[in-house]
C-alpha cells in the first residue's frame, strides 16, 4: 500500500510518533516506580504496626518475649526502605538514559524534541517517602526520632 503523503510529511509524522514514544516510555518508568512505592510502603507500614503492636503488649506487661515479633517488624521496614533506594536508583539511571538517547536523536534531527521532560512527581514522592521510611526504622531499631 503506497502512502499519498510526501515523503518529508511521512519523515515529519514519524518523528513525531518517536517522540511520543518517548514520553509513553517515561509514563511507564513512572508507574514502575509508583508499583515500587506502593510495595515497599506496604512493606514498610506493616513492619512498623507489627513492631508498634508488640513493643505496646510488652510495655503493658502483656506479653514477654516478643523480640522476635519486634525483629521482624524492623526487618519488614528495613527491607520495604532497601527496596525504595533501589527502586529509586534504578529509576533515576533509566531516565538519564532515556534523556541520553533522546539528546543523541534529537541531535540526530531523528525527532523533534520539542516537549519538556519535567521532573517525575513519582520520584518526589518517592524520595519523601523514603525520608519517612528511614525515619521510621531509626525510630524502630534505635529507639529514637519521630515515631518512638
Amino acid at each position: 500500500m503506497t502512502s499519498n503523503l510526501t515523503p518529508d510529511v511521512n519523515t515529519t509524522l514519524s518523528a513525531r510518533r518517536t517522540g511520543m514514544s518517548f514520553q509513553r516510555t517515561r509514563m511507564s518508568a513512572d508507574r514502575t516506580l509508583m508499583s515500587v512505592i506502593r510495595t515497599s510502603l506496604s512493606l514498610i507500614s506493616f513492619g512498623f504496626t507489627i513492631f508498634q503492636f508488640f513493643h505496646r503488649l510488652n510495655l503493658q506487661g502483656t506479653t514477654s518475649g516478643a523480640d522476635s515479633a519486634r525483629r521482624f517488624g524492623v526487618t519488614l521496614a528495613a527491607l520495604g526502605v532497601a527496596m525504595l533506594v533501589f527502586g529509586i536508583a534504578y529509576h533515576v539511571q533509566f531516565m538519564l538514559g532515556l534523556r541520553q538517547l533522546r539528546t543523541s536523536m534529537k541531535k540526530e534531527g531523528l525527532i523533534h524534541g520539542e516537549t519538556v521532560f519535567p521532573i517525575s512527581l513519582t520520584l518526589i514522592t518517592a524520595i519523601a517517602l523514603l525520608a519517612v521510611g528511614i525515619a521510621a526504622f531509626v525510630s524502630m531499631a534505635f529507639h529514637v526520632g519521630p515515631f518512638d
